[in-house]
């Protein structure tokens, strides 16, 4: 086949090819399980009342558990229509425990002093990498059986640290938010996306 026929070929063909193709995509799209329902209902699984009691935490760093907990409270009202009730009332509950909180440098500012003649490099930390795991789960009420189990999500967040303590915590505190805002969206999918 010359170059000539090829070109014939692939201007008679490709179109058609391309067609195919979009298809079969949009319908792997279509048949994967991964879609919302417009009036907000859960997919898969019906619930209609749900508690998220408080986050607990085995970290040795403590206080930020109430806000954790209040940001996927948050997820589930902003997204889906169902009543968020009390431990004894819910027909779910969506349990958490924050078990590792680990806060490594992430970059670095050197600065040379020279005292006496002697000049010294000094590294200080200018941000820091802030990592959260999580075991949480979903469990029906009733029956006692547990719906879904992750017992290892991981999220991270960096943020800046300078000499300021004040700021140092207000950034550390925004971190935090930002790490339980990204694990309340994963929580969020793992409990509405039943398949």
């Amino acid at each position: 086949m010359d170059s000539c026929e090829m070109i014939q070929f692939s201007q008679r063909f490709l179109p058609n090819l391309l067609i195919i193709m979009v298809s079969i995509f949009g319908c792997l799209l279509m048949g994967c399980g991964y879609t919302f329902r417009a009036d907000g209902e859960m997919m898969g699984l019906k619930l209609d009342s749900l508690a998220i009691p408080l986050m607990s935490s085995t970290s040795s760093e403590l206080g930020f558990e109430a806000d954790f907990t209040r940001i996927i409270r948050d997820e589930f009202i902003s997204n889906v229509k169902i009543l968020l009730v009390s431990v004894d009332k819910a027909q779910a509950v969506l349990s958490g425990r924050i078990y590792d909180i680990t806060t490594e440098p992430l970059s670095f500012e050197q600065t040379q002093v020279t005292v006496g003649g002697s000049t010294s490099t000094f590294s200080v930390t200018s941000s820091r990498r802030l990592i959260i795991k999580l075991d949480a789960k979903l469990t029906e009420s009733a029956s006692g059986k547990v719906i879904w189990h992750d017992s290892a999500m991981v999220e991270r967040s960096s943020f800046n640290v300078g000499t300021d303590p004040l700021e140092n915590r207000f950034n550390r505190q925004q971190a935090v938010e930002e790490i339980a805002r990204l694990m309340a969206r994963r929580i969020f999918l793992k409990t509405v996306e039943r398949f």
